[in-house]
């Protein structure tokens, strides 16, 4: 198991757009990945709409971790895509 945190910085937070392009990206990884928020609050990566329902806003810090497969390559995959996207 492998963890990282990334602190949203979006003005809007994790909106739908962005959610989609998350969920697009953790389908192509080997392994699965979960996004967890402040509160408890969790979801799958692959899961948009569990994704949206988090309500995650600007200045958030989640904590993304990816299990299974091949973690080193999917770490390095989703850290790069939350430094590039959100």
């Amino acid at each position: 198991m492998k963890q990282f945190t990334y602190t949203i910085t979006d003005p809007i937070g994790l909106h739908a757009r962005l959610a989609g392009l998350l969920v697009k990206a953790a389908k192509e990884l080997d392994s699965a990945v979960t996004v967890s928020a402040p509160g408890g609050r969790s979801a799958g990566a692959t899961r948009l709409m569990a994704l949206m329902t988090m309500c995650v806003k600007s200045g958030e810090t989640v904590t993304v971790t990816i299990e299974g497969g091949d973690e080193e390559a999917s770490q390095a995959a989703m850290e790069r895509f939350f430094r590039e996207t959100l």
